[in-house]
């Protein structure tokens, strides 16, 4: 995705809208997914036997730039897709592009699939991906806004997933297979592994190559108008206001918006 660090400014061209200079901005992995990644490879390295396979959609030249970078955190195998991620896409789009390419994977069990993605997205916070996605796969067993996974001998695992009021709530799942929407998980960056990243690159980039085109254009979406958020600031130096005065009037001043 464009990195959401930089100045992302909507425009409107044939058809949808788009970000302007988006060739030119540079690409980063969508954090809430990189949380994702770092908690399945995090996982891997418990489990014997276990892969990690990175399901990206984006455009490939910038594919290529984010994994230049990815590559070297964590061991995984890319499928990449060809199509935009610059956030005017849409869940029940990109879902069936996703799942396509993963029923694709050569040997792929479906009934021993742990589904890690961010539960929401720095560029399109839609929170309906992983759960289209996991529909589409048939798979029921899904956990959105979890922060930790814990596997027992038995194979079952405790999910720590996220509800209202601060709260976590504590979920005991018998096995695969499941889905799991990823919050800010437990983990941090992995440092950068030379190693490692000449291991993955020996696939990147056939895989690359290999990258078939997804149509995610979201047609049939019609957006009336798309811009920047506008500032507002409206002040006003009161001295010794009671704080229940200052509380109404906030309330009055949000009423009206």
């Amino acid at each position: 995705m464009p990195d959401p660090l930089q100045t992302l400014e909507p425009v409107t061209g044939v058809g949808l809208p788009a970000l302007k200079n988006e060739m030119m901005l540079p690409a980063v992995l969508d954090p809430w997914a990189g949380h994702a990644l770092y908690e399945a490879a995090n996982l891997a390295k418990k489990v014997p036997g276990s892969k990690v396979y990175l399901v990206s959609l984006g455009q490939k030249a910038k594919l290529q730039q984010v994994m230049m970078t990815i590559a070297q955190k964590v061991s995984f195998e890319l499928v990449a897709i060809d199509g935009p991620a610059s956030g005017f896409t849409d869940a029940h789009e990109v879902a069936p592009a996703l799942a396509a390419a993963i029923m694709a994977i050569p040997g792929i069990d479906k009934s021993r699939l742990l589904l890690f993605g961010g539960w929401e997205s720095a560029s399109r916070g839609a929170g309906a991906t992983m759960q289209i996605l996991g529909e589409i796969l048939g798979i029921t067993d899904q956990f959105e806004g979890v922060d930790e996974i814990t596997v027992q001998d038995d194979g079952s695992f405790q999910v720590l997933e996220r509800v209202e009021g601060g709260k976590h709530q504590v979920s005991t799942c018998a096995g695969t297979p499941a889905v799991l929407g990823w919050a800010t998980g437990n983990l941090g960056e992995p440092r950068n592994d030379p190693q490692v990243g000449m291991a993955n690159m020996r696939t990147v980039m056939p895989a690359l190559q290999r990258a078939k085109p997804a149509k995610v254009a979201a047609e049939g979406v019609l957006y009336g108008r798309v811009e920047l958020p506008k500032q507002q600031r409206n002040t006003r130096i009161v001295k010794d206001m009671p704080a229940d005065q200052i509380a109404r009037e906030i309330i009055e001043w949000i009423s009206q918006k």
